[in-house]
């Protein structure tokens, strides 16, 4: 069984774009037996910043537990749950900081998620379905579905038709994205789904898309550097 410590500030030089694709990975075993991760960013202190693909097993549960600095959650297979309630696939939540819960899963699921990463002020819980909220016009061809937003910060999923061009551009802040469908281009490569791609503060590039793709993107909020 691969130890925790093998992962010991992983990924954490934000000057560097970093990518991971759940195809080239392994799943590791979590502490909690039936709960598995592939890392993608993780900070050495045992309540730091952590960035992961998480795998529950049908009937699976995690401990309770607190998110000293918040949680963020997409659910991208089967339904997660918690005492709260059930979050089937698409659903994006946010538990803010300081908030608690016994998290499991009855028919398995696979989740992104983000702890302990919010403004200390960042302190709205969220619960969006996706699958039932409304598209909006983006820059050209592309659709928007605005998640959340926070000071610098925003999150959405964005929508590329087949063939569609974005503009080349900066982040400054940094962007942040999760391939949910599809397969997201850029002059530098090609990144399929669940590949996670973590792109520095003021890096440019000039993405596309071939197929239909859909994205979960992240702006605005990586200025370490």
């Amino acid at each position: 069984m691969m130890k925790d410590n093998i992962f010991k500030n992983y990924n954490m030089d934000f000057s560097q774009q970093v990518i991971v694709s759940e195809s080239e990975e392994s799943w590791v075993p979590s502490p909690s037996f039936g709960v598995n991760r592939i890392p993608l960013e993780r900070e050495e202190a045992e309540s730091g910043h952590t960035t992961s693909l998480v795998e529950y097993l049908p009937g699976t549960s995690f401990s309770e537990h607190s998110h000293p600095l918040g949680e963020e959650i997409f659910v991208l297979e089967g339904t997660f749950s918690d005492e709260f309630g059930d979050y089937p696939k698409g659903t994006y939540l946010r538990n803010p900081p300081h908030s608690k819960h016994s998290p499991f899963s009855r028919t398995g699921c696979k989740l992104f998620v983000k702890l302990n990463q919010f403004d200390e002020h960042d302190t709205e819980r969220v619960v969006l379905d996706t699958n039932h909220q409304t598209w909006q016009q983006g820059h050209g061809k592309l659709e928007v579905m605005p998640l959340h937003r926070f000071k610098t910060e925003g999150i959405a999923l964005v929508k590329w038709p087949k063939g569609e061009q974005f503009v080349k551009h900066t982040h400054y802040g940094g962007e942040e994205i999760l391939v949910l469908q599809g397969e997201f281009i850029d002059e530098f490569g090609h990144y399929p789904k669940l590949t996670w791609i973590r792109n520095p503060h003021l890096s440019t590039h000039t993405p596309y898309a071939e197929k239909e793709t859909i994205i979960f993107v992240k702006t605005g909020h990586i200025l370490k550097g």
